[in-house]
């Protein structure tokens, strides 16, 4: 293996173009080897991005380098050696919102392959192509002819990333910088990619700064790693040795923060509920299939069977979890839990209300009792509208409340999210993410709901924040009877949080269970594999090896016979693939739609 010395980084400061102003990095400096991976570790805020611009000589125009040295090769590229590197073609960078880097007009390998025919002029149209649709399926994209040709819409949060890998290395970079690439994508999709960058690693002999907020990611690589702390590195050790022996105590406070999902068979307690109790939302048998025009036809559709025949109920004042990969049919459901898009069948019933059977203005009204948090707080907030007329907006729609009390109403509900009263005439702009979700929490809390969905709320956010919104959160719900539904790829977050959870696979939920069950005894093959792909610092009872994933789910527009999960399920045999198992109450509570669980049928498999 080739060690030879790549990038030196000397005393890197850099900070706002204002005079006076702090720096946001402080005299950053390592070294890094060809074919290494170097892992840095911070917190929202830590300066991380900022980090991994300045070492692509990319910083926007408010920042400035103030000092130091960055040397690609023995060139200084914020100097006289800047000629003799170029960005894209020597550094290559990937960011952590692949669906906002490429043009959504044009087809996904059309747009990688005039980047690199434009980092690389001296290869043809033809060999810009070949070399594109290889790296496709290199970074296992299934159908990669095809895929290159497919618009970004096309394309599943793990295929982005996979697909921004492929733009990132196919001019043959010597230095890869990931930044958080994995805090979008779920375990099963986050686990193949870390797998993914350390074999091309050492494939292709590219150096890797691997930026993150996770501690138990950047543990999957286990090799040097850095921890940022308000722009200064304070330490720098091998993984194993920076978990044995930190030596600051910022790091020993990281290191304490990270969730542990097996260390203690405790988990959340289960909130009160009356004798036969009612449930607050109960959906049952609930289908929605889009249409979608085939690719070089007029009038020729194919059926995307999204959500597929789910049922479940949840109960008042629980924190109910849905989990699954990307492309399962979450962000579906969730649309249609909070009634922003209609199922094709079956029925949503909130609190005794069918709320099919609402008329518009009915149903305005009905929205006060359950209210959705969305996973990006840039997108959702207006930039161009203050915070309190943000949050009085709903109020307003519905002259539920005299304007001389709103001003008043509203402090009040920013003060029991966390928001100081002076954000109140303010824009959103400077704020942090989790002060833009605290706002998003006091839009809906304004309406005083029963019922919060939270579509991935808390996954960008690192696990310090995560932590206060969580205590918020909990606080919020002993105060007024709340009853939360999580969905979230945040495995850590729900073991934590949630008293039920919910697995789904492919539009289906395929086991639900209490929390404790679900983690320490799972019924079904796939719950297994999401559970052996969580990043954690504590011994896993699932061995990766052994249920690891690979690829995506079936597509939904050619679901197969039988069991959806029987292509990547280690252990199918042949009435898996022509049967499809239904979801089974097997023991009080705990629901599964797996044949392993018949017993004749599972003794027949082995």
């Amino acid at each position: 293996m080739d060690l030879s010395l790549i990038l030196e980084i000397d005393d890197l400061t850099v900070g706002a173009t204002t005079p006076g102003a702090a720096p946001i990095l402080d005299h950053i400096s390592f070294r890094l080897s060809t074919s290494e991976i170097f892992g840095i570790y911070g917190e929202s805020g830590a300066g991380k991005t900022v980090l991994s611009r300045a070492l692509a000589n990319w910083l926007p125009e408010s920042l400035q380098y103030r000092a130091g040295r960055v040397a690609f090769a023995g060139h200084d590229i914020l100097g006289a050696g800047a000629r003799e590197v170029r960005v894209g073609r020597d550094i290559a960078y990937i960011g952590s919102k692949p669906q906002s880097a490429l043009d959504p007009t044009v087809p996904v390998g059309v747009q990688i392959a005039e980047k690199l025919h434009s980092v690389r002029p001296e290869w043809n149209g033809r060999e810009c192509r070949d070399r594109v649709m290889q790296l496709l399926g290199e970074v296992r994209i299934p159908s990669p002819k095809e895929r290159y040709w497919d618009y970004p819409s096309k394309f599943s949060g793990g295929m982005m990333q996979r697909a921004m890998i492929v733009d990132a290395i196919c001019a043959e970079p010597a230095v890869l910088i990931a930044d958080n690439v994995t805090q979008p994508l779920d375990v099963t999709i986050a686990a193949q990619i870390v797998a993914l960058l350390h074999d091309l690693c050492t494939r292709h002999k590219m150096a890797t700064i691997y930026l993150s907020s996770s501690l138990p990611t950047l543990g999957q690589f286990g090799d040097r790693t850095a921890v940022l702390y308000q722009g200064r590195f304070v330490e720098q050790q091998p993984f194993d040795e920076l978990l044995a022996s930190p030596q600051s105590d910022y790091t020993r406070k990281a290191i304490a923060s990270v969730p542990r999902m097996w260390e203690t068979a405790e988990g959340p307690l289960a909130r009160r509920q009356a004798q036969g109790e009612a449930p607050l939302m109960k959906v049952e048998n609930v289908h929605r299939t889009y249409r979608a025009r085939k690719r070089g036809t007029f009038n020729s559709h194919s059926n995307i069977q999204a959500v597929r025949g789910v049922t479940l109920d949840i109960m008042p004042r629980e924190n109910f979890g849905i989990v699954g990969e990307s492309g399962c049919g979450k962000s579906t459901l969730t649309r249609l839990l909070a009634w922003l898009e209609t199922p094709d069948s079956g029925s949503i019933v909130l609190n005794g209300t069918s709320l099919g059977a609402l008329s518009s203005r009915e149903l305005i009204r009905k929205r006060n009792e359950f209210q959705l948090l969305l996973q990006d707080p840039y997108n959702a907030l207006p930039p161009r509208t203050t915070v309190g007329r943000m949050i009085e907006e709903s109020l307003l729609i519905r002259g539920s409340i005299k304007r001389a009390d709103l001003r008043t109403r509203v402090i009040a509900e920013m003060a029991e999210v966390g928001l100081a009263a002076e954000l109140y005439d303010q824009l959103p702009n400077a704020l942090s993410t989790g002060e833009r979700q605290r706002i998003s929490i006091a839009r809906a809390l304004i309406l005083d709901p029963k019922l919060l969905i939270l579509d991935e709320t808390l996954s960008a956010l690192d696990q310090r924040e995560q932590g206060r919104l969580i205590e918020l959160f909990s606080k919020l719900q002993e105060k007024n009877d709340l009853t939360y539904v999580f969905i979230s790829h945040d495995l850590a977050m729900v073991r934590k949080v949630c008293t039920r959870i919910a697995v789904m696979y492919l539009g289906e939920m395929v086991e639900i269970a209490d929390n404790h069950d679900l983690f320490f005894d799972p019924q079904h093959p796939y719950t297994k594999a999401l559970l052996s792909a969580a990043p954690t610092l504590e011994q896993k009872p699932f061995d990766p090896s052994d249920f690891l994933l690979e690829g995506e789910p079936p597509s939904p527009i050619d679901i197969p016979a039988g069991c959806s999960f029987a292509s990547r399920c280690p252990k199918a045999f042949g009435r898996c693939r022509m049967e499809t198992p239904a979801l089974v109450e097997h023991s009080p509570g705990r629901f599964a739609a797996c044949h392993l669980l018949d017993g004749d049928q599972a003794q027949a498999a082995a």
